[in-house]
């Protein structure tokens, strides 16, 4: 029987496995400190999963400024109690080395997205008319009168 398997789908999705491979026998019970670790942990892929989504649909810079700083929070909040925990909930080094380094990288992010919110939108590019100057000819812009193409609606000089 492999020793992966044996232990709850929670802790692998967690990645604690590593935790408890190094023992002889997988724990009978989820111990309760990592039972406490669990809802920070779901709490903050949850928060993941909802600022990746506005990404991948290429939300405004406001709203992904406020979701990267919600994920950030929680991030913080995991990595605090594994490093106040760590060492009796038998967590592996490589989890709080591997969680610190992705903080950074959330962090980056959140940065470059609250950046880019806090900068003020660009106008619109020039249209055509903008560029050359004139006016777009519409009803309200055109002239009547007296021009060189007038002489096709008849005699210039009966006029």
């Amino acid at each position: 029987m492999c020793l992966r398997s044996a232990l709850p789908a929670a802790l692998l999705l967690m990645g604690m496995a590593g935790a408890w491979a190094q023992t002889a026998a997988p724990p009978a019970e989820v111990p309760p400190c990592v039972a406490q670790y669990i809802p920070l942990r779901q709490d903050m892929e949850k928060r993941f999963i909802a600022a990746k989504t506005a990404i991948d649909r290429k939300a405004p810079a406001t709203e992904l400024c406020t979701l990267l700083t919600r994920f950030t929070e929680a991030e913080s909040k995991v990595i605090k109690y594994a490093e106040e925990q760590g060492i009796w909930c038998e967590f592996p080094p490589q989890l709080l080395q591997g969680m610190k380094a992705s903080q950074v990288k959330s962090q980056e992010y959140r940065k470059q997205a609250c950046t880019a919110a806090s900068q003020p939108r660009k106008p619109a590019a020039p249209s055509l008319s903008d560029a050359l100057g004139a006016p777009v000819p519409d009803a309200s812009t055109t002239r009547t009168g007296r021009g060189t193409f007038d002489s096709l609606g008849g005699n210039p000089l009966a006029r």
